[in-house]
């Protein structure tokens, strides 16, 4: 039996997961929601939205925060674009990605083709974790030229998908060959210097899993042993202990807009500026070890574009040490510009130290020391906020969805759906908040205003 048939046998014959997962999964789609309705008001999220047009035929599945409807492909794949455009969305250190923005626009595509509850869409989001996860985490991440989500998280989809339909192993399988073999090969990916929208390919990579679901349904076959190769996917991390433990449960949320691996920069500069009282004009200089896959972001001190500062961690510390955490939560393209994060930036410096390396992906560490005109300030953080060993609280996650949600849907709205969002686990059917993802009749005012905005791009 190949290793990717035991995996499937272990999505379609598996009992429910464990109510602690369910829950992971309602905080997944919660908190992908409110980073997707920020996505959707970005250019590369309303040229998205415009292309899908003219690639997908009409269909019944809706697309977020619109009123266009087009194939659960289509409409996956400008919601993933949407949930990953601002590098928000939540991720899992031992993958070293984010399944969440291919997995839940996948999910609750789907869900609106066929009669499905509540608790269905929610076990199958943490099936589509866990084995994207699982994939991810069993290669040798020493000997990767990248760890862009869209070369594994379409096995993610496929399984979910796989579990939703309550379709056989066997097609499950084959899906899921037919996603792993055809996955994004992200070429640019550890040498452009160039910000883009493409991004990880996660968004190709969603509508590249449904499409091989589909053909796997019609009898369409993929290399079903491309998962037991030894010497490229460790076999115990595959499919050792499964239905244990649920890889959705350790997963992180982001409060920056930037690659998570600048997180822990940033939480540690904006503690050591609290807790000495330096001001950013008395910085002089500010120099982050780190692990050495950090320094193959573009990490560009002065970022020509909102896609570039988000794979800057000079940049990222920078502006949210002058103007705050808040700004870098929903960067506005002013701050490209803005001197004083410029200044500041071009006085980051960045090294990789060989003990906190040997920590990632498990990890992503960082040493600051900072030096002022008072002195030299040095703290070592292991864990970023959003972590599953350093949670953020109930309120921020709240606070984080508003902040992201209010500009697109108006106040009203957002508080509907965040209220519906939040009971989400408790609920028999998801119908009411998927209605909440798009324009209604009864949106008036602000909502109805923002509404129009976004149609018209």
């Amino acid at each position: 039996m190949t290793k990717i048939f035991e995996l499937a046998e272990f999505v379609s014959n598996s009992d429910h997961p464990a109510p602690n997962a369910r829950r992971a999964a309602a905080r997944a789609v919660y908190d992908l929601i409110g980073v997707a309705a920020a996505g959707s008001r970005t250019s590369g999220g309303i040229a998205a939205r415009r292309a899908a047009r003219n690639i997908w035929s009409n269909g019944a599945v809706r697309v977020w925060f619109a009123t266009d409807e087009t194939t659960a492909a289509g409409a996956a794949f400008v919601n993933s674009v949407y949930a990953s455009m601002l590098d928000l969305d939540d991720g899992h250190r031992l993958a070293a990605g984010h399944p969440g923005a291919a997995i839940v626009p996948a999910v609750l595509a789907v869900a609106q083709t066929v009669d499905v509850t509540t608790q269905q869409i929610l076990d199958a989001i943490v099936f589509g974790y866990e084995i994207g996860t699982r994939v991810s985490a069993s290669r040798d991440f020493r000997t990767l030229r990248t760890t862009d989500t869209g070369q594994w998280c379409g096995y993610g989809v496929a399984a979910a998908l796989g579990r939703l339909g309550g379709l056989e192993p066997q097609v499950i399988a084959h899906a899921m060959a037919i996603a792993g073999h055809t996955a994004c090969g992200q070429f640019a990916t550890g040498w452009t210097k160039v910000g883009h929208m493409a991004k990880e390919g996660i968004a190709w990579a969603t509508a590249g899993a449904i499409t091989a679901v589909h053909l796997a349904q019609e009898g369409f076959t993929g290399p079903i042993d491309l998962l037991d190769d030894p010497d490229r996917y460790d076999q115990a991390k595959l499919i050792g202990g499964l239905g244990k433990e649920w890889a959705i449960e350790a997963s992180y949320l982001k409060i920056y807009s930037s690659c998570r691996w600048a997180h822990g920069p940033v939480d540690a500069v904006l503690s050591l500026q609290e807790q000495h009282g330096i001001t950013t004009e008395n910085i002089q200089a500010i120099e982050i070890a780190t692990f050495g896959r950090a320094l193959t972001l573009i990490n560009a001190t002065a970022p020509d574009k909102l896609e570039a500062a988000q794979y800057s961690i000079p940049f990222s510390v920078a502006l949210a040490a002058v103007r705050g955490a808040d700004a870098l939560l929903l960067p506005d393209v002013r701050y490209l510009k803005d001197r004083e994060v410029l200044a500041l930036a071009a006085k980051v410096t960045l090294a990789c130290d060989p003990e906190l390396d040997s920590c990632f992906p498990a990890a992503t560490p960082c040493r600051i020391t900072l030096r002022h005109k008072g002195g030299v300030a040095r703290m070592e953080l292991l864990a970023p906020r959003g972590e599953p060993s350093n949670p953020l609280k109930a309120k921020d996650v709240s606070d984080k969805f508003m902040k992201l949600a209010v500009p697109t849907l108006g106040t009203k709205h957002a508080a509907r759906l965040e209220q519906s969002l939040s009971k989400l686990e408790y609920t028999s059917s998801m119908a009411s908040t998927l209605e909440l993802l798009s324009p209604s009749e009864n949106d008036t005012g602000e909502a109805s205003r923002l509404f129009s905005e976004l149609a018209t791009g």
